[in-house]
C-alpha cells in the first residue's frame, strides 16, 4: 500500500500524467502550496492547466518519455492508458509510481478528519454543500470537489488544519483505496458497466469502502435507497443513517416548495426537531443531499445553526441544475446528469419551476452506458415536452457500431412522441432559435461537452 506523509518532502519533482483532470489538477495545486516541484503533462490546455501554470507548476501539452526521466514521483490518472509513452518510461525506469486514486486515499490519511463522499448520483453537490458550511470556519479545511464552486473559487481550496473533505468515485472499485474518518454513501445504482459486471459487484465496492473504517469511524447512509441498506449490518464502526420515508437519524419532514420551486423542509435528529431548513436550489433529490451534507458536518463538530445556514447559502456548483441566463424570455439551464436516475431527478425538479414547455437536449455519455442501461434511459425523459438527443460522447471509448442515439431516439418514441435526434449542435441551435417560445425553458443535459449550445444561444 502507498504511504505519503505530505510534510516530509521525501519527493522532489512531482510528475501528473493527466495533470488537466479535475481531481489531478486539485491534487497538483495543493502539492504546489505543500511546496513541492509539480510538472505535469496533458492533451490541451484548460482553465485547470492555466490555473496551475500561474502558480507555478510546469506543464507540457504532449506525451514524451523524456518529461519522466528527472522526476521522483509519478502519478497517473484513470483515463491515461498503459501504453503511455511516459507510464511505461515511469515503469522502466523503475520510478516510485502511483494511481490517483491510492494517491487521494495517501493523502486523506494525513488529515485527523477526513470526509469522503461517495455514491453512484449526488457526489458533487453533496460535497459542495459541505463545503458551503464549513468554508469559513475557524477548522480551515481542505477542500477537494469533482466539479467548479463559486464560493471557493474553483475545486479546491487549501487550508492550514486537519479537516480535509473530497468526493469518493466508484469508478474502477476506486473507493477501495480511500481511508477516510467519516464515509457518506448517499445512494448505490448501476454505472460505470464498462468496469463493473452487475449491480451486486457495485455494492460490494460500497461494502469494501465501509469495511475500510475504524470503530471510532463514521458511515453515513441513506436508508431510503434500497441499494444502500444491503450494506446492513455495519459493525466495524458507528452507523449513522438519513432519510425521508423511513425511520433514521436524520430525517426531512414536512416537505414544501416555495413559489421558485425550492424545498422547505423540517430537520429531526434522533426525533427531535431541530429547525426548519430552506434551500436555495431545486430538487427533491437535493433533500437527500442536504440531510447528508447536515450529518457529515454535524457529527464532525459543526453546530445545527451554521449546517442550516450554509445550507441556505448555498447556490448550487457549476453544471448542476445551473440557470445560465435567458435567451430572448427563455431559461436557459445546463446539468450535468448522465444516468436515468439523475436524467429522471434532474428533469422533475427543472418542470416544478417550468411556466410553460420544457426542452430537454441530451448528449449521452458513452457507448457502454447507453447501450446497457438503454430501457431506463427511455424512461427517464417522460415529463420533457421536447427531447433532443445528439450524438453520444465517446470519453473513454471507442465506437464499434453497437449502438447508436437514433437507438435512443426509437426506444423513447415508444412512449414518448416529443424525441428527436440532431446530429450536430449547429442543427440544434437553429432548431432551438425558430421553435423557442416566450417563457420556454431548455435544459442541455449530459457530462461531456454539451453545455456548448447553452452558452452559444446565449451569445446569439
Amino acid at each position: 500500500m502507498f504511504e505519503f506523509n505530505i510534510d516530509d518532502h521525501k519527493y522532489k519533482n512531482v510528475f501528473f500524467i493527466g495533470i488537466g483532470g479535475i481531481s489531478m489538477s486539485a491534487l497538483a495545486e495543493l502539492m504546489l502550496f505543500k511546496g513541492y516541484k509539480v510538472f505535469g503533462s496533458d492533451n490541451n490546455p484548460s482553465f485547470e492547466t492555466n490555473k496551475l501554470e500561474e502558480k507555478g507548476a510546469k506543464i507540457f501539452y504532449e506525451h514524451k518519455k523524456e518529461h519522466i526521466e528527472n522526476m521522483d514521483l509519478i502519478i497517473y490518472t484513470d483515463a491515461i492508458s498503459m501504453d503511455n509513452v511516459e507510464l511505461k518510461e515511469a515503469i522502466r525506469l523503475k520510478k516510485d509510481l502511483v494511481d490517483r486514486a491510492s494517491f487521494l486515499g495517501a493523502i486523506m490519511k494525513n488529515y485527523k478528519i477526513s470526509i469522503a463522499i461517495s455514491g453512484t448520483h449526488g457526489k458533487t453537490s453533496t460535497t459542495s454543500m459541505v463545503a458551503e458550511i464549513i468554508k469559513n470556519l475557524d477548522a480551515d479545511p481542505t477542500i477537494m470537489l469533482g466539479g467548479q464552486l463559486d464560493d471557493i473559487n474553483g475545486n479546491i481550496k487549501i487550508g492550514k488544519s486537519d479537516f480535509f473533505l473530497t468526493e469518493a468515485c466508484e469508478y474502477k472499485s476506486n473507493i477501495l483505496k480511500f481511508f477516510p474518518t467519516t464515509a457518506v454513501v448517499l445512494n448505490i445504482d448501476e454505472d460505470h458497466l464498462d468496469y463493473f459486471d452487475n449491480i451486486d459487484q457495485i455494492i460490494r465496492t460500497f461494502k469494501g469502502f465501509i469495511d475500510n473504517l475504524k470503530k471510532e469511524d463514521f458511515a453515513i447512509l441513506n436508508v431510503d435507497d434500497e441499494n444502500s441498506k444491503s450494506l446492513l449490518p455495519i459493525k466495524n464502526c458507528r452507523l449513522v443513517s438519513f432519510g425521508i420515508e423511513n425511520d433514521a437519524d436524520f430525517m426531512a419532514k414536512n416537505i414544501s416548495f416555495n413559489d421558485f420551486g425550492y424545498p422547505i423542509y423540517d430537520l429531526y435528529y434522533m426525533g427531535k426537531f431541530i429547525d426548519k431548513v430552506r434551500l436555495n436550489i431545486l430538487g427533491y433529490h437535493n433533500i437527500y443531499n442536504t440531510l447528508a451534507a447536515i450529518a457529515a458536518s454535524y457529527l464532525n463538530g459543526i453546530d445545527f445553526k451554521r449546517c442550516i445556514d450554509g445550507i441556505f447559502e448555498y447556490r448550487g456548483v457549476h453544471r448542476r441544475l445551473e440557470f445560465k441566463g435567458l435567451y430572448k424570455n427563455s431559461r436557459v439551464m445546463d446539468d450535468y446528469a448522465h444516468h436515468p436516475t439523475e436524467i429522471k431527478s434532474s428533469i422533475a425538479a427543472i418542470k416544478k419551476s417550468c411556466k410553460k414547455r420544457l426542452i430537454t437536449v441530451f448528449q449521452p455519455h458513452t457507448y457502454t452506458r447507453t447501450r446497457l442501461l438503454l430501457d431506463s434511459f427511455a424512461k427517464s425523459f417522460d415529463e420533457s415536452d421536447v427531447i433532443i438527443i445528439t450524438d453520444i460522447y465517446a470519453a473513454r471509448e471507442k465506437d464499434y457500431g453497437d449502438i447508436h442515439s437514433k437507438t435512443l431516439v426509437n426506444a423513447i418514441k415508444n412512449h414518448h412522441k416529443g424525441a428527436i435526434y440532431m446530429s450536430s449542435f449547429e442543427e440544434i441551435l437553429k432548431y432551438l432559435e425558430e421553435n423557442l417560445e416566450d417563457e420556454d425553458t431548455v435544459v442541455t443535459m449530459g457530462a461531456g461537452n454539451v453545455y456548448e449550445i447553452g452558452e452559444r444561444l446565449l451569445k446569439l
